[in-house]
Protein backbone atom coordinates (compact mmCIF):
# COMPACT_ATOMS: atom_id res chain seq x y z
CA UNK A 1 0.00 0.00 0.00
CA UNK A 2 1.23 3.58 -0.87
CA UNK A 3 2.71 5.85 2.32
CA UNK A 4 0.51 8.38 3.68
CA UNK A 5 3.41 11.04 3.21
CA UNK A 6 2.76 9.90 -0.36
CA UNK A 7 -0.60 9.75 -0.89
CA UNK A 8 -1.09 13.37 0.81
CA UNK A 9 1.01 14.73 -2.51
CA UNK A 10 -1.03 16.50 -4.89
CA UNK A 11 -0.57 13.91 -7.78
CA UNK A 12 -1.80 11.29 -6.44
CA UNK A 13 -4.77 9.45 -7.49
CA UNK A 14 -7.08 6.70 -6.87
CA UNK A 15 -8.82 4.97 -9.86
CA UNK A 16 -12.08 2.78 -9.40
CA UNK A 17 -13.09 0.26 -12.20
CA UNK A 18 -10.52 -1.39 -14.70
CA UNK A 19 -12.46 -1.54 -17.37
CA UNK A 20 -10.79 -0.37 -20.72
CA UNK A 21 -11.50 3.19 -19.56
CA UNK A 22 -9.85 3.03 -16.46
CA UNK A 23 -7.60 0.80 -17.39
CA UNK A 24 -6.37 3.28 -19.57
CA UNK A 25 -6.19 6.30 -17.27
CA UNK A 26 -4.76 4.40 -14.54
CA UNK A 27 -1.81 2.92 -16.72
CA UNK A 28 -1.24 6.95 -18.05
CA UNK A 29 -1.13 8.43 -14.98
CA UNK A 30 1.79 6.06 -13.48
CA UNK A 31 3.73 6.14 -16.96
CA UNK A 32 3.76 9.87 -16.31
CA UNK A 33 5.20 9.70 -12.81
CA UNK A 34 2.02 9.76 -10.47
CA UNK A 35 1.10 7.50 -7.13
CA UNK A 36 -1.89 5.72 -8.05
CA UNK A 37 -4.44 3.56 -6.28
CA UNK A 38 -6.29 0.92 -8.90
CA UNK A 39 -9.38 -0.61 -7.28
CA UNK A 40 -11.58 -3.13 -9.22
CA UNK A 41 -13.66 -5.83 -7.56
CA UNK A 42 -13.08 -8.62 -10.32
CA UNK A 43 -10.45 -10.74 -9.11
CA UNK A 44 -9.74 -11.83 -12.74
CA UNK A 45 -8.57 -8.66 -13.63
CA UNK A 46 -6.73 -7.11 -10.98
CA UNK A 47 -4.46 -10.61 -11.44
CA UNK A 48 -4.39 -9.55 -15.14
CA UNK A 49 -2.75 -5.89 -14.00
CA UNK A 50 -0.72 -6.96 -11.30
CA UNK A 51 2.31 -6.55 -12.74
CA UNK A 52 1.23 -3.40 -15.04
CA UNK A 53 0.69 -1.36 -11.75
CA UNK A 54 2.51 -1.31 -8.51
CA UNK A 55 -0.88 -0.66 -6.24
CA UNK A 56 -3.86 -2.66 -7.57
CA UNK A 57 -6.29 -4.45 -5.10
CA UNK A 58 -9.13 -6.59 -5.47
CA UNK A 59 -12.22 -4.44 -3.11
CA UNK A 60 -15.83 -3.44 -3.38
CA UNK A 61 -15.82 0.39 -3.74
CA UNK A 62 -19.49 0.65 -2.81
CA UNK A 63 -18.47 0.05 0.99
CA UNK A 64 -17.42 2.77 2.31
CA UNK A 65 -15.76 1.31 5.16
CA UNK A 66 -13.59 -0.62 2.60
CA UNK A 67 -12.61 2.64 1.40
CA UNK A 68 -11.49 3.54 4.64
CA UNK A 69 -9.51 0.65 5.33
CA UNK A 70 -7.88 1.74 2.28
CA UNK A 71 -6.93 5.03 3.17
CA UNK A 72 -8.19 6.65 -0.46
CA UNK A 73 -9.15 9.53 1.75
CA UNK A 74 -5.71 10.48 1.77
CA UNK A 75 -5.68 10.60 -2.04
CA UNK A 76 -5.89 14.31 -3.68
CA UNK A 77 -8.13 12.68 -6.85
CA UNK A 78 -10.07 10.12 -7.38
CA UNK A 79 -11.50 8.60 -10.81
CA UNK A 80 -14.59 6.39 -10.93
CA UNK A 81 -14.42 4.62 -14.14
CA UNK A 82 -17.84 2.30 -13.32
CA UNK A 83 -19.73 3.08 -16.44
CA UNK A 84 -21.44 -0.28 -17.41
CA UNK A 85 -23.49 -0.45 -13.67
CA UNK A 86 -24.88 2.65 -12.44
CA UNK A 87 -25.82 1.89 -8.81
CA UNK A 88 -22.01 0.78 -8.64
CA UNK A 89 -21.44 4.26 -9.84
CA UNK A 90 -23.52 6.25 -8.06
CA UNK A 91 -22.37 4.39 -4.54
CA UNK A 92 -18.91 4.78 -5.46
CA UNK A 93 -19.13 8.09 -6.18
CA UNK A 94 -21.20 8.96 -2.83
CA UNK A 95 -18.85 7.45 -0.63
CA UNK A 96 -15.81 9.57 -2.10
CA UNK A 97 -18.03 12.28 -1.24
CA UNK A 98 -18.81 11.91 2.22
CA UNK A 99 -14.95 10.76 2.33
CA UNK A 100 -14.27 14.31 2.16
CA UNK A 101 -12.38 13.46 -1.47
CA UNK A 102 -12.04 17.36 -3.18
CA UNK A 103 -11.54 16.06 -6.91
CA UNK A 104 -13.71 13.31 -8.27
CA UNK A 105 -13.83 12.29 -11.85
CA UNK A 106 -16.60 10.03 -13.20
CA UNK A 107 -17.38 8.36 -16.06
CA UNK A 108 -21.09 8.63 -17.28
CA UNK A 109 -22.71 6.41 -20.36
CA UNK A 110 -24.94 8.62 -20.79
CA UNK A 111 -26.00 12.45 -19.64
CA UNK A 112 -28.93 10.71 -16.90
CA UNK A 113 -25.91 9.11 -15.52
CA UNK A 114 -23.84 12.33 -15.49
CA UNK A 115 -26.35 14.88 -13.86
CA UNK A 116 -27.12 12.34 -11.39
CA UNK A 117 -23.13 11.67 -10.89
CA UNK A 118 -22.71 15.23 -10.37
CA UNK A 119 -25.81 15.27 -7.79
CA UNK A 120 -23.76 12.99 -5.35
CA UNK A 121 -20.74 14.52 -5.45
CA UNK A 122 -18.22 14.32 -9.09
CA UNK A 123 -16.71 17.10 -9.75
CA UNK A 124 -16.23 16.51 -13.35
CA UNK A 125 -18.29 14.26 -15.43
CA UNK A 126 -16.83 12.71 -18.46
CA UNK A 127 -18.15 10.61 -21.52
CA UNK A 128 -15.68 9.25 -23.27
CA UNK A 129 -17.31 7.22 -25.33
CA UNK A 130 -19.05 10.29 -26.94
CA UNK A 131 -16.59 12.87 -27.52
CA UNK A 132 -14.19 10.06 -28.98
CA UNK A 133 -17.40 9.81 -31.48
CA UNK A 134 -17.73 13.36 -31.98
CA UNK A 135 -13.79 13.81 -32.35
CA UNK A 136 -13.63 11.02 -34.75
CA UNK A 137 -16.83 12.65 -36.83
CA UNK A 138 -14.18 15.81 -37.15
CA UNK A 139 -11.16 13.85 -38.48
CA UNK A 140 -13.04 11.05 -40.78
CA UNK A 141 -13.56 13.74 -43.62
CA UNK A 142 -9.83 14.74 -43.70
CA UNK A 143 -10.39 18.08 -43.13
CA UNK A 144 -8.54 17.91 -39.70
CA UNK A 145 -5.81 16.26 -38.50
CA UNK A 146 -6.31 16.46 -34.70
CA UNK A 147 -9.71 18.01 -32.78
CA UNK A 148 -10.41 18.65 -28.97
CA UNK A 149 -13.46 20.41 -28.14
CA UNK A 150 -14.32 22.06 -24.67
CA UNK A 151 -17.01 22.80 -22.65
CA UNK A 152 -18.01 25.87 -23.42
CA UNK A 153 -18.00 25.98 -27.28
CA UNK A 154 -14.44 26.71 -28.12
CA UNK A 155 -11.86 24.17 -29.72
CA UNK A 156 -8.15 23.49 -31.30
CA UNK A 157 -7.39 21.92 -34.23
CA UNK A 158 -4.96 20.61 -36.45
CA UNK A 159 -5.96 21.01 -40.35
CA UNK A 160 -3.86 21.74 -43.31
CA UNK A 161 -3.43 25.26 -44.24
CA UNK A 162 -5.89 26.52 -46.85
CA UNK A 163 -4.66 28.05 -50.17
CA UNK A 164 -5.47 31.45 -49.15
CA UNK A 165 -2.86 31.16 -46.40
CA UNK A 166 0.27 30.34 -48.64
CA UNK A 167 3.44 32.40 -48.96
CA UNK A 168 2.17 35.11 -46.83
CA UNK A 169 2.59 36.51 -43.09
CA UNK A 170 -0.35 35.94 -40.86
CA UNK A 171 -0.69 39.67 -40.76
CA UNK A 172 -1.50 39.80 -44.55
CA UNK A 173 -3.53 36.95 -44.70
CA UNK A 174 -5.45 37.89 -41.43
CA UNK A 175 -6.83 34.75 -40.87
CA UNK A 176 -8.08 35.86 -37.32
CA UNK A 177 -10.53 38.92 -38.46
CA UNK A 178 -11.52 37.03 -41.80
CA UNK A 179 -12.53 33.92 -40.11
CA UNK A 180 -12.64 34.38 -36.52
CA UNK A 181 -9.90 31.82 -35.62
CA UNK A 182 -6.40 32.41 -34.42
CA UNK A 183 -2.93 30.42 -34.91
CA UNK A 184 -1.52 29.42 -32.81
CA UNK A 185 1.42 27.51 -34.21
CA UNK A 186 2.56 26.00 -37.27
CA UNK A 187 3.77 22.49 -37.97
CA UNK A 188 6.46 22.12 -40.76
CA UNK A 189 7.83 18.66 -41.74
CA UNK A 190 10.65 18.01 -40.47
CA UNK A 191 10.78 21.04 -38.48
CA UNK A 192 10.26 21.77 -34.68
CA UNK A 193 6.75 23.65 -33.99
CA UNK A 194 6.73 27.10 -34.96
CA UNK A 195 4.77 29.87 -32.22
CA UNK A 196 2.68 31.77 -34.73
CA UNK A 197 3.74 35.14 -34.89
CA UNK A 198 2.59 38.26 -36.93
CA UNK A 199 5.48 38.08 -39.16
CA UNK A 200 5.15 34.02 -39.84
CA UNK A 201 5.39 33.38 -43.15
CA UNK A 202 2.53 30.10 -43.76
CA UNK A 203 4.19 27.93 -46.80
CA UNK A 204 2.00 25.04 -48.68
CA UNK A 205 2.18 21.97 -46.82
CA UNK A 206 2.10 23.40 -43.30
CA UNK A 207 -0.38 22.21 -40.84
CA UNK A 208 -1.52 24.90 -38.52
CA UNK A 209 -2.79 24.37 -35.08
CA UNK A 210 -5.70 26.43 -34.66
CA UNK A 211 -8.08 27.98 -32.47
CA UNK A 212 -10.99 29.67 -31.66
CA UNK A 213 -15.06 28.89 -31.39
CA UNK A 214 -16.19 25.65 -32.14
CA UNK A 215 -18.24 26.46 -35.51
CA UNK A 216 -15.50 29.06 -36.72
CA UNK A 217 -12.58 26.62 -36.29
CA UNK A 218 -14.34 23.50 -38.50
CA UNK A 219 -15.45 26.11 -41.04
CA UNK A 220 -12.13 27.43 -41.59
CA UNK A 221 -10.73 23.33 -41.67
CA UNK A 222 -13.17 23.20 -44.26
CA UNK A 223 -11.45 25.89 -47.00
CA UNK A 224 -8.67 23.25 -47.10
Amino acid sequence: MLDKAVKNLSGSVVVIGLGRFGTGVAKSLVELGHDVLAIESDAETVQSLASVLPHVVQADATDLETLRQLAVPDFAHAVVSIGGNLEASVLTILNLSQLGLKDIWAKAIDPQHGRIAERVGAHHVVYPEADMGERVAHLVTGKMIDFIEFDDGFAIAKTRAPMETHNKPLSQSDVRKRHGITVVGIKRRHLDFIYAKAETEIKPGDHLIVAGPTRMVERFAALY
